[in-house]
C-alpha cells in the first residue's frame, strides 16, 4: 500500500478533546473508525459509547454511513498536505435503554375539578 493510500483521521469528541490521529487506508469503512473510536474512548468522560451504534461520526457536515469508505469521506479541496482529517463525534446512548430505565407512573390524574382521568 502506498504513503498517498493512507489517511491521518483525528477524531473530535463532545469536550473539544482530540482521539488520534490515526492512520487509515482509504479503503477503511466507518464502522472500523467506529470500533477504534469505541475501543480508544479516554477514561473519564462523563459520556461514554457502549457500543459502534451509539457513535455518529460527522465530517464536512454530514452524518456518515457505516458502509462509506475513508476513501469517500475525503474532501480533495479541503485537504492541508500532511494534515489530518477532522471527524466529529456524536454520542447518542441506546433508546431502549432510556425507556426502561424510566419510571411510569399509572397512577390516575386528578383534574381541578376533583375528577378522575383514567
Amino acid at each position: 500500500m502506498s504513503e498517498e493510500d493512507l489517511v491521518d483521521i483525528k477524531f473530535r469528541i463532545y469536550d473539544g478533546s482530540d482521539i488520534g490521529p490515526f492512520r487509515y487506508s482509504a479503503t477503511s469503512t466507518v464502522n472500523i473508525l467506529k470500533q477504534r473510536i469505541v475501543s480508544d474512548w479516554p477514561k473519564g468522560k462523563t459520556l461514554v459509547p457502549k457500543s459502534v451504534n451509539e457513535v455518529k461520526l460527522i465530517s464536512s457536515g454530514k452524518i456518515l454511513e457505516n458502509n462509506r469508505t475513508v476513501g469517500l469521506c475525503k474532501v480533495p479541496f479541503g485537504e492541508v498536505p500532511g494534515g489530518a482529517i477532522i471527524m466529529h463525534v456524536v454520542v447518542q446512548p441506546s433508546l431502549t435503554k432510556a425507556k426502561t430505565e424510566k419510571k411510569i407512573d399509572d397512577s390516575p390524574k386528578k383534574t381541578a375539578c376533583g375528577c378522575s382521568i383514567l
